[in-house]
């Protein structure tokens, strides 16, 4: 495996594998996508609920705008407990953002744009009924066969899903955690329900199934999702015989015409690859953890792994980065991992509550929720999926004046600073784009009116990496990015090609600007970084003593 290959290969063509493949691809990467299905799966919704950020990622490969447009908007949460409404929440103004909060639709129908938009790529090869019997590497490719076949790569992603055990095994990555008895039933039923169109609805304790939970999610075309907790011996089979099953969904819509679309019978899992790199192979999406669905976390966080993974090999392959910025993959996409499991364990022993301590919890908050507001707060539907910030990234520059303040009230945004997700202001002009649009092409620099932009160029030129430095009034001279950002005086920010902020520096001297930009590629830095917290800045000046 000594020569050069020149491309990579991606292990699984589910959602995550085709956004980490139409990705590479972007970055004029050759892929090759391997599968081992006979096709792709055409029946069941599966996760429904795509993220604002995550339409983002895939409008940047032409698939966001039109998976928005056929997906359906909801705008209100409301939240019951037997026959009393707790409240509702609506779903906050995104601020700049091009696309709203959540949008339903299949994954079906996304994987189908997603597979329009690959099939108009030529730099991906798919291959369907290809399973990856072995998988070899060492310091110049990886090399994968299915059967006969073989295939070599310089780097691979493994999107194989929670079913991923021989792929994680032929790495040498475990997979620890639970693997839950409490069953679920989904319905996806097509009715004419009137009000219901916009709106989530979770039912704790319900006539209709009291005791549990019911979740009701709308869907384009009159189409419902409703998601039961039930017993754990429970037999879909038998229901749907006896006729149980039609006086259960009858129990929730009321005496109305319905046809069922799809229907299934779901555990739920918690589980985390202790490593999300092995070697040559990142791992991403279910293949890397997997996480209780409420709140939408699992396809969404995939998404994120994907976009991550891409960049970084893409610089890997083009000699921009070296060994840190492939090992940060695992760093900043691990931790993601990690507060997402925190945050759906949580919610998981509130929805079901194992022991007598968490089921008597939840009994106190939701009786003492339905006369006090105060006590609504501590109610547990599922936080909703959010992009994860990586304040803590090895990649990332502290900004002391800007410090991350730790995990935002739900349903907000952190401040601006280094690690966050840029604001996706507006462009002014005959192109119409956004921010990210601008930083999705490499890095960024975005300085004030104070900073002399030659000056930037200037400093970090011989950097070989695609970049842009510009002004902030050169881009927008309304001045809507400036406050989104509360930009101050003085300022340089750097963006990352996945839009995140990678740092903010103040008064910008060139070693400064060249420090950030290297650590933000992953480079040994003088000073160590630990939990985002970069000491003896002086210190690391004086040694390097201005190189360049």
């Amino acid at each position: 495996m000594s020569a050069r290959h020149g491309r990579v290969a991606v292990i699984g063509n589910g959602p995550v594998g085709q956004t980490a493949a139409l990705l590479l691809a972007r970055w004029g990467v050759p892929v090759v996508v391997l599968d081992r299905r006979p096709e792709r799966d055409r029946a069941g919704s599966r996760s429904i609920c795509q993220q604002g950020d995550v339409l983002d990622v895939w409008e940047s490969v032409g698939a966001g705008r039109r998976i928005a447009a056929e997906g359906l908007t909801w705008t209100t949460a409301r939240t019951f407990y037997r026959d009393a409404e707790l409240f509702s929440h609506t779903l906050g103004d995104r601020g700049h953002a091009r696309f709203p909060p959540f949008v339903n639709l299949s994954q079906v129908r996304t994987e189908q744009i997603l597979d329009e938009r690959i099939a108009a790529e030529p730099l991906i090869e798919v291959r369907w009924d290809h399973e990856v019997t072995e998988l070899e590497q060492d310091t110049s490719g990886v090399l994968l066969r299915c059967g006969a076949r073989t295939f070599a790569a310089d780097y691979a992603v493994a999107c194989a899903g929670g079913h991923g055990d021989e792929v994680r095994r032929m790495l040498g990555v475990t997979f620890a955690g639970h693997s839950f008895d409490d069953r679920f039933l989904i319905c996806d039923i097509r009715a004419d329900l009137p009000g219901w169109a916009h709106e989530r609805r979770f039912h704790f304790d319900p006539s209709c199934n009291p005791g549990r939970q019911v979740l009701i999610h709308p869907c384009p075309g009159s189409t419902y999702r409703i998601d039961w907790q039930v017993p754990r011996d429970y037999d879909l089979a038998a229901e749907s015989g006896s006729g149980a099953l039609d006086a259960r969904i009858r129990a929730v819509i009321g005496d109305r015409d319905y046809e069922i679309v799809w229907k299934t019978v779901y555990r739920f899992h918690s589980r985390l690859a202790d490593r999300m790199r092995a070697g040559r192979v990142l791992l991403a999406g279910d293949c890397a953890h997997l996480v209780a669905p409420f709140g939408a976390r699992g396809l969404n966080s995939g998404v994120a792994d994907a976009e991550n993974a891409a960049w970084k090999i893409a610089f890997a392959l083009r000699g921009w980065a070296g060994e840190g910025l492939l090992e940060s993959y695992h760093a900043e996409r691990h931790l993601a991992a990690r507060e997402n499991l925190a945050v759906t364990t949580t919610t998981m022993e509130f929805l079901v509550p194992h022991g007598e301590a968490q089921r008597e919890r939840r009994r106190r908050v939701l009786d003492s929720a339905v006369s006090d507001p105060a006590a609504r707060a501590e109610v547990d539907s599922g936080r909703l999926s959010e992009p994860f910030w990586y304040a803590a990234s090895p990649l990332t520059t502290p900004a002391p004046s800007r410090a991350f303040a730790g995990r935002p009230p739900r349903g907000q945004r952190p401040r601006p600073g280094p690690g966050v997700l840029v604001p996706d202001v507006a462009i002014p002009g005959p192109d119409r784009t956004h921010v990210r649009e601008l930083a999705r092409d490499g890095f960024l620099f975005l300085a004030t009116a104070e900073v002399d932009t030659a000056q930037v160029r200037d400093a970090v030129a011989d950097i070989d990496v695609p970049l842009r430095v510009t002004s902030l009034a050169e881009i927008d001279g309304a001045g809507a990015l400036a406050s989104a950002l509360e930009a101050r005086p003085g300022e340089v920010w750097l963006v990352r090609p996945d839009a995140h902020i990678a740092a903010v520096v103040h008064e910008p001297s060139r070693h400064a600007l060249r420090t950030a930009l290297r650590r933000a590629l992953g480079h040994p830095i003088g000073a160590p970084h630990q939990r985002g917290i970069t000491r003896g800045l002086a210190a690391e000046s004086e040694k390097e003593g201005g190189r360049s």
